[in-house]
């Protein structure tokens, strides 16, 4: 047991003690039985507070420290770092949640959230009696770095791992590199081609010979933990003689008898059964596509020295210390029939423009027509309120204009049209905007209730659309193209890539990290990072930014070819397991498993995979697993302290004008408050006659009502019958 506890309640600038009388709390506290220290901090995160509580913890010989202020996730950290810097052992401290589960919730009950609070406060105080001293779990971790996924993203981060020294083992399901940027032949906002950028990073990565590259590679099965993670490969073969002379493969290319639709061109072109995407395409070898070369024995047996239809899928093993996915996105395929899509011949993808663009170098050209005019129809497939994609997917605005420009450049005389719900080329995109307005492109804005509707009127092709831009007025487009803007969404594997790895999946169906902000790269299995558009819209530069910073993260973590990892994990008591293997089957994490001690088989905890999640707990029978620091006393302490009486004095209470004051969380209103309230009637007033009566310029006091309306001083009244003025009563 604990009998030198710190107490420290934060303000949070008031995000806290708007509503939670924190100072009460303090003095109260200061009471409670083994603590030595209470105090009401501003911001208990600040670097002046963090060094008092070294200073505390030093001075008053504290052993073990309770900071009530906000979410554990963002300064759980914070605080263990101070207390290790202090010399108490990081698990020796607690953090209780009174922001986002007491003043925030609350805030309409400033008194009910105080007494909240101070239960919340008594259970940390009683589970913090009964924490232990643990030291983190120290692993060995082999300094090499699977990179799942071959384009722009993982192929930057595979080149900096190396740099770092780590062996990288780059591996791509496709069999040439690239992934979708090998698609577009202009990246906005630097024009260039996204196979030149293919090509400069593939000649990097050959310089490098600690990078490993596996094409036309899926991974079968995943064990292991952080620092040792065994992964199998599926390598499928190419069916090429890898000593066949060059010219004879182009032979065979240029004569193979098997023509398919083309893939990577969305269907545009035909492909042959011994193909490479595009002529620059990487690795420099062709696939053979061997199933459409069954029935042609004769073009087989006349390239028998270059092609091998009997090679056979490869399994490798690897041993790697981290993982990086960065296995990219798919693009919307719109449903037959949404905005004409399918069932009108002229209407198409914004990638499927693209890759019309570089096969039509001259004259944009489709089924047989030049095209002069073009309707760009913006959000198809995101930002539904109905639909599955409800994000809006940040880049296809740009791409779209940058589209709309290089049509312009290339083509001349072509006319476009965007409809569009709203522009969103942040950033310096927005220039690209302004050159596309310059230019003459005509911008029509429509909202999703009213969506627009793509028809055939005879030979043209026709959008309506009702234009916000001109008072809802009915605009009709005739087009000789229609282009639907489609935007990112989760691999159709991204489900089996879970699955493997155990990552999360959000509703959107890409990867989630832990935090955003705080952890943006990292997932809740230690080890496997994210990177790129797996995890979210984004356009090259974040996602190569976002892969570079899951890179720096496996550099530092593998750095020293030791890590240290949280000891907050499940621990079985020998003599209480009987082995009945239900722990194993709930596990999501495959961390515990059968051993035999003394002739008896009990229950192992492998501490490198486990979380601390805590579901093999209360699933045993014999209650012979618990998890360090959430032990059954601790736990029960918890409830006891948090149903203990809480005594809130008299005055948070009171009745008029007090409770008004402690209901906004002020002692005193602003003086400037007092003369907008002096100001009013008691009749609902306009701001007008707010201003005019409190002698203040309008725009003061519309600023001043607006906060004042936030803290429930004032309520909106409705508006006046010209719909001119919005009324305001006082609360």
């Amino acid at each position: 047991m604990k009998e030198r506890i710190g107490v420290y309640i934060c303000h949070c600038g008031g995000n806290i003690s708007d509503y939670v009388d924190v100072e009460e709390l303090g003095k109260m506290f200061h009471k409670e039985e083994n603590v030595v220290i209470a105090k009401d901090v501003m911001f208990a995160c600040a670097d002046s507070n963090q060094k008092d509580m070294v200073r505390d913890i030093q001075e008053n010989k504290l052993d073990a420290i309770v900071v009530c202020s906000c979410s554990p996730k963002l300064h759980l950290h914070t605080f263990r770092g101070v207390a290790a810097r202090a010399g108490l052992n990081p698990s020796n401290y607690v953090q209780v949640n009174i922001r986002e589960q007491c003043s925030w919730p609350h805030s309409d009950h400033p008194r009910e959230a105080t007494v909240k609070a101070a239960g919340l406060i008594r259970a940390g105080i009683n589970r913090v009696s009964f924490s232990e001293s643990l030291e983190d779990i120290q692993l060995t971790v082999k300094k090499s770095v699977l990179v799942l996924g071959a384009g722009v993203a993982g192929m930057k981060a595979a080149i900096d791992l190396a740099k770092s020294g780590n062996e990288v083992f780059l591996v791509e399901k496709d069999y040439f590199v690239g992934g979708r940027i090998a698609q577009k032949d202009s990246l906005f906002t630097t024009g260039q081609s996204g196979k030149q950028i293919v090509a400069l990073l593939y000649e990097e990565i050959k310089k490098h010979s600690n990078i490993t590259v596996f094409t036309g590679t899926t991974i079968e099965k995943v064990s292991g933990s952080l620092g040792n993670f065994g992964i199998d490969l599926k390598v499928k073969p190419r069916y090429i003689n890898g000593k066949a002379d060059k010219q004879a493969v182009k032979r065979a290319m240029e004569e193979c008898p098997v023509s398919v639709s083309d893939d990577f061109n969305f269907g545009l072109t035909q492909r042959k059964a011994i193909y490479k995407n595009y002529p620059e395409a990487l690795p420099d070898v062709p696939v053979v596509d061997a199933e459409l070369l069954k029935d042609q024995p004769d073009f087989v047996a006349k390239f028998a020295s270059t092609l091998n239809l009997n090679e056979q899928e490869e399994t490798i093993s690897l041993i790697v210390g981290s993982v990086l996915v960065t296995t990219g996105y798919d693009n919307y395929q719109p449903k037959e029939g949404e905005f004409g899509y399918k069932t009108i011949d002229n209407v198409v993808t914004l990638p499927e423009l693209n890759r019309m663009m570089e096969l039509n170098p001259e004259k944009l050209v489709h089924n047989g027509k030049q095209i002069n005019s073009v309707a760009f129809i913006y959000c198809v497939g995101n930002r539904q309120k109905k639909g599955d994609n409800k994000y809006c997917s940040r880049q296809c605005c740009t791409s779209t204009i940058h589209t709309s420009l290089q049509l312009k450049e290339r083509y001349k005389d072509i006319q476009m049209y965007h409809v569009y719900r709203d522009i969103r080329t942040y950033g310096k995109q927005e220039i690209l905007y302004a050159k596309s307005s310059k230019q003459g492109d005509l911008y029509l804005k429509y909202e999703e209730k009213e969506m627009p509707v793509v028809e055939k009127d005879g030979k043209a092709t026709v959008v309506k659309v009702k234009d916000y831009l001109t008072a809802k007025k009915e605009m009709e487009i005739e087009a000789d193209l229609v282009v639907l803007v489609t935007g990112m969404v989760a691999r159709e594997d991204s489900t089996h890539i879970s699955e493997l790895f155990k990552i999360p999946i959000g509703r959107d169906k890409f990867f989630n990290e832990i935090h955003p902000k705080l952890k943006p790269v990292e997932t809740v299995i230690k080890g496997v990072y994210i990177g790129g558009t797996c995890q979210g819209p984004k356009n090259v530069s974040e996602s190569v930014q976002s892969s570079l910073a899951g890179a720096s993260k496996i550099t530092a973590l593998l750095k020293s070819g030791t890590v240290a990892v949280d000891p907050i994990i499940a621990r079985v008591d020998r003599e209480a397991c009987t082995w009945c293997g239900k722990c194993a089957d709930v596990c999501d994490y495959g961390a515990l498993k059968v051993i035999e001690v003394d002739g008896k088989k009990v229950a192992q905890v492998n501490d490198a995979v486990c979380t601390g999640c805590g579901i093999c707990a209360p699933i045993c029978p014999e209650n012979a697993i618990e998890i360090a620091q959430y032990t059954d006393n601790g736990i029960e302490s918890m409830i006891d302290g948090f149903l203990a009486d809480v005594q809130i004095k008299e005055k948070e209470a009171n009745a008029g004008e007090e409770q008004e004051e402690v209901k906004v969380g002020m002692k005193e209103y602003p003086q400037i408050w007092k003369e907008i309230l002096a100001g009013m009637t008691d009749e609902k007033n306009s701001i007008p006659q707010i201003a005019e009566n409190s002698k203040l310029n309008r725009e003061v006091v519309t600023y001043h009502l607006m906060t004042m309306n936030r803290y429930g001083v004032v309520v909106p009244a409705g508006m006046d019958d010209k719909e001119m003025y919005f009324y305001y009563k006082r609360k």
